[in-house]
Formats: C-alpha cells, sequence, structure tokens
C-alpha cells in the first residue's frame, strides 16, 4: 500500500465545484486523489470511492443531492478508520446530513458537515465560504484543507444545522433574483431601457453580491451556469418541505420553487437558475426549445409531403355516390350524353314506331328464322352493303310478278 501523509486529499465528485477545488488544493500544496462517476483523464484518478479512502486521510464529497450523499458513504464506510475525516459539502435535507454522519462514526472515523456558499468564480479564486458543524476536534483538524478554496469558515454548531443554514440564505438568493427579473419586467414592458434599472439598482440599498452579477447577465439573455436551476429548485424544495414538517408558510420559497420547476419543465435545468428569466421574456431562446421544436417536424410532415404529388397535379374526380370515377387511359373521354342515352342500336335511322304499329305482330318473326336487314339512311362501310341493298329489290320485283 502506498504510504499516506496527512496532506493527501480525496475529492470526489468533479461538477463545477468539486473540480475547481481540486484545483486549488493542488496549487496549495496538498497531493489530491479523486473519483468521479464519469471517468475524467486527470492525474491520480482511481477507480472507486473506497479507494479514494485508503490513499487519503481526509475525503471532500462534492455530491448532488441526498441519495448520491448517502450512496458514497456506504461506498466509502468498508475502507474507512479512525484516520479519517469525511468532509460533506452537498446541500441536502438535515435527516440526509445525518445519515450520513452516523454511517462514518459507526466506523470509528469522523464527519464534518460544510455546505458552502459561492459560484463557479468563487471556486476558481478559492473564495468560497463554508458553514460547518460537527466535533471541534476534526473542524480544527480539516481547516487547512478548507482554507484551501475558501475565504471565511463560518462554524454553526450540530451536524444538520449547517444545512438548514444554506438552505435559508438560499431561499433569500432565489428570492432576490426573482424579485429583480420581476422588476425588470415591469420597466421594460413601461418602455424604460434595462440598462436604467441596471443602473438604479447598482446604487440601491437592496443591492447584493448576487445582483451585481446575475442583473446585467439576465439583460444580456446569459445563463452560462454558475448555479444550475436544478440544483436551486432542489433546495427550494427542501426548503418547502422543512416548512411543512414546522408548520411554517414559507410563501417566498414556494413561489421561488414554482418558478424554477416552469423552468425544469421546459428543458433548462442545466442553466444558470437566473434563468426564470426566460418567463418574462420570450425573445431569449430557450436551451430546451431547439429539441422540442425538432421532435415536433419529425413527427409531423409539411403539407406538401403529406399529400402525394399525384393528388397535388390531377385531383380525382367524385360522383354522387362518393366513389372515384374510373376512367381508361387508352379510351376517349366518353360524352356524358351518350352515357345518359339508351344502348346504340343497329338501325339508327328509323322512324318512330306508332302505338298501332306496335300492336302488329312482326310478319318476319312469324315466318322467317332470321330477320332481314332494314335500311339504313346511311350505308354500311365494307363488302356486305351492296349486295344487301340488290336483295331488297329482287324481292319486289317477285312479289310484283306474282301479283
Amino acid at each position: 500500500m502506498l504510504r499516506r501523509s496527512q496532506r493527501n486529499v480525496g475529492v470526489i465528485g468533479l461538477g463545477i465545484i468539486g473540480s475547481r477545488v481540486m484545483e486549488s488544493l493542488r496549487r496549495n500544496g496538498f497531493h489530491v486523489f479523486v473519483w468521479n462517476r464519469s471517468p475524467r483523464p486527470i492525474p491520480n484518478f482511481v477507480g472507486a470511492p473506497a479507494e479514494v479512502a485508503e490513499m487519503c486521510d481526509y475525503v471532500q464529497l462534492f455530491v448532488s443531492d441526498d441519495d448520491a450523499l448517502l450512496d458514497i458513504v456506504h461506498q466509502l464506510a468498508p475502507a474507512l478508520e479512525p484516520r479519517h475525516v469525511v468532509l460533506a459539502h452537498p446541500t441536502v435535507a438535515p435527516h440526509s446530513m445525518r445519515a450520513a454522519a452516523d454511517i462514518v462514526e459507526r466506523r470509528g472515523a469522523r464527519f464534518v458537515e460544510a455546505p458552502f456558499t459561492g459560484s463557479k468564480v468563487g471556486a476558481e479564486k478559492g473564495e468560497l465560504v463554508y458553514y460547518v458543524a460537527g466535533n471541534e476536534a476534526a473542524l480544527r483538524e480539516v481547516r487547512p484543507v478548507l482554507e484551501a478554496s475558501s475565504k471565511e469558515i463560518i462554524e454553526i454548531g450540530e451536524i444538520g444545522q449547517a444545512t438548514a443554514i444554506k438552505v435559508a440564505t438560499n431561499i433569500v438568493t432565489a428570492a432576490s433574483v426573482q424579485a429583480a427579473v420581476e422588476g425588470l419586467a415591469l420597466i421594460q414592458s413601461l418602455g424604460i431601457s434595462p440598462e436604467k434599472f441596471a443602473s438604479a439598482m447598482q446604487s440601491n440599498a437592496s443591492n447584493s453580491g448576487t445582483l451585481s452579477m446575475k442583473l446585467p447577465k439576465i439583460i444580456e439573455g446569459n445563463f452560462e451556469t454558475h448555479f444550475s436551476i436544478k440544483h436551486m429548485l432542489k433546495d427550494m424544495q427542501i426548503a418547502s418541505r422543512l416548512g411543512l414538517l414546522n408548520h411554517l408558510e414559507l410563501s417566498v420559497a414556494t413561489a421561488a420553487r414554482d418558478r424554477l420547476l416552469e423552468q425544469m419543465e421546459r428543458g433548462n435545468g442545466e442553466e444558470d437558475f437566473s434563468a426564470v428569466a426566460r418567463k418574462y421574456f420570450h425573445e431569449i431562446p430557450t436551451s430546451g426549445q431547439r429539441e422540442v421544436d425538432l421532435e415536433l417536424f419529425q413527427q409531423a410532415r409539411p403539407v406538401e409531403e403529406a399529400i402525394s404529388p399525384v393528388e397535388i397535379q390531377a385531383p380525382v374526380a367524385w360522383n354522387n355516390e362518393t366513389e372515384p370515377a374510373k376512367t381508361e387511359t387508352s379510351s376517349p373521354k366518353p360524352d356524358p350524353f351518350e352515357l345518359k342515352a339508351t344502348p346504340k342500336m343497329e338501325i339508327v335511322n328509323n322512324p318512330p314506331e306508332s302505338d298501332t304499329e306496335k300492336e302488329k305482330p312482326s310478319l318476319q318473326s312469324e315466318n322467317a328464322a332470321a330477320p332481314e336487314p332494314t335500311p339504313s339512311a346511311e350505308p354500311e362501310e365494307g363488302a356486305g352493303a351492296m349486295p344487301s341493298r340488290r336483295g331488297f329489290f329482287d324481292r319486289l320485283l317477285r312479289r310484283g310478278s306474282e301479283c
């Protein structure tokens, strides 16, 4: 096994904050071993959380939520010894923090609760502010580790109380940004320049470091992530549950939660929490909208594609029974009047018979096996036309001689 040193620090979770804390520790001379759920091509990346504990006495946890915290602590537990101090940095429910502390302490190791305030810029500069709770001796021992990435360390009290402080401060942070967004929407609806509003806020007693950083970016439509919507939403949900458990009506926290939830449902959860401004400024393109639009276009064909080219160029004719009219492309178009006429007869120019003639029996039908051809006004084409006419006159001559 590698020889351990008190200067070895483990960092688990290399997100926006964890990755920058790792760099701050290395700048301050610490040997850092790291693990992340998604492997990273960085020095001293090990294969599992337990391996971090084997090589380090201090282990900092920068994970996202309650489940992740408890999962990592369970993975660390087999390797923990009395020499270890585990520092938990996520904002979670106080009871989850106490449960994690219990798992660590049952192994004889020590546990420090240390949620922080400060976003990506603060982590890069080593200017986070930690709210810490736990055993006093353990806090003294890990102070140099925390100082490497912070400008202030505030001791709160018992395990769970530091997290409660962090949740309470985040209510103020989320609410102040929501209030600034609503104020900005109001003055812009009245035709006032948003830059005028930003200038007015700079000299206002309600201004803060958060608003000084967020307001110009909101006006620009820049929602690069410093503290994401999904994480601020998690914190406001924790605040709402704590309020219910303690019979408190936290109406501001609830309103902030609902606005964050709206943007989460629109697919903007990875953006900075100041993206709640999208509710009021619709011209700002949403990160999730392009994907939604693409899905819509994939599901529905344009009208020009939905109708076949044949239907566009030659619409089908329909008759009274709504059946497609059948036409033969090889024959000429039928005359509409011919369709309504009686079937074509062999003799077309005979004068109409009178009623009395219709009643007379046909002499030919009684005495002849086959009817004689009747003269036509227009002789038929072909070789049989003339013989038929000569036979007719021959019969007339024979009848005359008999008379």
